[in-house]
């Protein structure tokens, strides 16, 4: 029986190009038994359109090749499919394929799924839009608002946003129910993860584990400035869950409040919600193609090795 593979591609994901991705990869799939047939997004709201094509029409897999936004809008049709989905970090952050171990080298990354090793993930839901590595209120949320309306992309785009929003910024109060307790917190920011990063081997929820059943709640309290710098210091190096401002914890769902709708974010993407958001962890209910041998992670190591990996693939980019 033909083994029939979709592969989405964001061409305008990220800084660099996709000229002549899609032949390398028909060519490599193409040899490890599968039929390919590729779909170019044009507009918000294609890879989930091309995602559930596939779903439809009894499609094995589907990888996607784009940003977190990409990853984010491919998966939410295959949540509970049984279709499973391979990545290809094309983004600017690429923070769940940097969770799963997958390679930022796009040729290695491919080997992933050549590999064929497939693992039931958990994704969450916010009013019951689902997210696959982050989700986000505050701060956080403020950015990504601020950096999807700019020109440019890429890490130091980011870090403009990022400084331009902390000069104007002040702290909310939110209540968050979970575990059967109550809490009143005034936040910088909240995050709640699947997965261990933001992306750019940014470390949010360092513990995080993507099959557990259960979400990682990081809350960043307001600080001085002094304070604040530190905290993006423990958010670079792994450390961030021993930060005097961090409160952090694991439950399978919860409730978040706030006094007015505002500003979020999904994977990074910008939204607006309610003042009422109510979480939950699913269980298993994404396949992923993932590397047979995950690193488990070590503070400050893991994150210089992957910086190191990630200078190591710019060079090899420079010269091919």
């Amino acid at each position: 029986m033909e083994r029939r593979l979709m592969f989405i591609i964001n061409p305008i994901s990220g800084t660099n190009s996709k000229r002549g991705l899609a032949e390398m990869v028909e060519s490599r799939l193409e040899a490890a038994g599968y039929k390919v047939d590729v779909r170019l997004t044009t507009a918000r709201g294609d890879a989930t359109r091309y995602g559930l094509e596939a779903v439809m029409n009894g499609y094995e897999a589907v990888v996607s090749a784009g940003g977190d936004g990409t990853v984010n809008e491919t998966a939410r049709a295959l949540c509970d499919t049984g279709v499973a989905m391979g990545i290809l970090p094309t983004g600017s952050g690429n923070g769940l394929a940097r969770h799963l171990d997958i390679p930022m080298d796009i040729s290695k990354a491919l080997s992933v799924i050549e590999k064929g090793h497939i693992v039931d993930c958990d994704y969450g839901t916010v009013n019951r839009r689902p997210f696959f590595c982050t989700f986000g209120l505050g701060f956080d949320a403020a950015v990504s608002h601020r950096f999807a309306h700019q020109s440019r992309r890429g890490k130091m785009m980011y870090i403009k946003s990022a400084i331009d929003e902390y000069i104007h910024y002040h702290p909310q109060e939110y209540t968050i129910s979970a575990n059967g307790q109550v809490l009143t917190e005034k936040a910088f920011l909240i995050a709640v993860c699947n997965a261990s990063q933001y992306g750019n081997n940014a470390y949010i929820a360092p513990d995080a584990v993507i099959t557990d059943g259960l979400l990682d709640f990081t809350i960043i309290h307001a600080g001085n400035p002094i304070d604040t710098a530190a905290v993006g210091i423990d958010l670079m190096t792994g450390y961030i869950n021993k930060n005097i401002l961090i409160h952090s914890f694991t439950a399978p769902a919860a409730v978040i409040t706030r006094s007015n709708v505002g500003p979020a974010h999904l994977d990074g993407e910008p939204l607006i919600l309610d003042e009422a958001m109510y979480i939950s962890c699913h269980h298993h209910g994404l396949k992923l193609f993932t590397p047979d041998n995950q690193t488990e992670f070590r503070p400050l190591i893991t994150p210089i090795r992957n910086m190191f990996n990630d200078f190591v693939c710019e060079i090899n980019k420079l010269f091919s």
